[in-house]
């Protein structure tokens, strides 16, 4: 196997006393789609702004096609596409100026009409940034990672705050720089974004990898778990749907409590003569085969977006 385009081992980060980062470690190798999936303060941003050079780590290495980002900033600028979480740029600019400023900041520029034409932005090419929709200021901020033809690209959450439609169309976009096998290092916290798109995934939560692996291997782990989601006419009691025959774990997540299950038919079983018993009634309810969120909740005994 070629050289990881992304290695780090070790990864240590403090913000005061803040453990940012607690010895993280992966690879990602050329032409994979790889996810740092976690909630909010797992520490994928810190990780990817390590990468990009502007956060120095405490100790541990982290390398970008061999480059060492906070020592070789100019030649990690030509290989290096970024689109951060908030992409501001200034309301008069317009959408194809902006790209062939861009352009001149590197020394191999991709062509900036094709790249307009490929990000449904040639119609807009003389608009202000101000009168784009989000989607339109996110397709610009994709437009913008790759103007420098980089070899690695960096997203951090990049449909964060998108509406369902929105984030379908930059999924279809991912998806075709997938297919033309360009490396891409992601972050977000949503499941289906991760198991839709990613060759691979680490699982963060509190500064640390709990688990790395293909969408498909880490759900494996799983096999064994059915989810059962059901709503109630009234809460139950302390922590009874945890007692049911069956049940490992459980969840909830505004009136959805989320049991899962080793024996999902005495677990229903189960369920329905508590219910009984306590004068209850059942709602709703649906089974699922398990999801990097079951994998999640049994690593950290919580959801992934609590």
């Amino acid at each position: 196997m070629s050289e990881p385009v992304v290695k780090v081992e070790g990864l240590y980060k403090n913000y005061g006393t803040v453990e940012a980062l607690r010895g993280v470690s992966f690879e990602v190798q050329e032409g994979e789609l790889f996810g740092l999936l976690g909630p909010n303060g797992a520490g994928k941003t810190t990780t990817v702004e390590i990468l990009e050079g502007m956060r120095t780590p405490d100790r541990g290495v982290a390398r970008v096609c061999g480059l060492d980002p906070q020592r070789q900033p100019i030649e990690m600028k030509n290989i290096a596409g970024a689109s951060l979480q908030s992409t501001s740029l200034p309301d008069k600019m317009r959408v194809g100026e902006t790209l062939e400023m861009f352009a001149h900041f590197y020394r191999n520029p991709r062509d900036t009409e094709e790249l307009l034409k490929r990000f449904q932005l040639y119609e807009k090419r003389n608009a202000f940034y101000h009168h784009l929709s989000g989607g339109q200021k996110q397709r610009l901020a994709l437009a913008l990672a790759l103007v420098n033809n980089p070899r690695i690209i960096f997203l951090d959450e990049p449909t964060a705050g998108l509406d369902p439609q929105v984030r379908r169309e930059i999924y279809d976009t991912l998806e075709g720089l997938k297919k033309e096998k360009k490396t891409i290092l992601l972050t977000t916290h949503y499941i289906e974004e991760a198991e839709r798109l990613c060759d691979r995934v680490a699982i963060v939560d509190n500064g640390r990898v709990m688990a790395l692996g293909t969408p498909r291997e880490l759900k494996q782990r799983s096999a064994g778990i059915t989810r059962i989601e059901v709503r109630l006419s009234q809460p139950p009691v302390d922590g009874a749907l945890g007692r049911l025959e069956g049940v490992a774990q459980w969840t909830k997540e505004d009136d959805v409590y989320s049991l899962h299950s080793t024996a999902p038919t005495k677990t229903i079983v189960a369920l329905v003569k508590y219910l009984e018993a306590e004068g209850a009634e059942l709602q709703g309810l649906e089974m699922q085969s398990p999801s990097l969120e079951d994998v999640f909740i049994e690593l950290t005994g919580r959801r992934l977006r609590e």
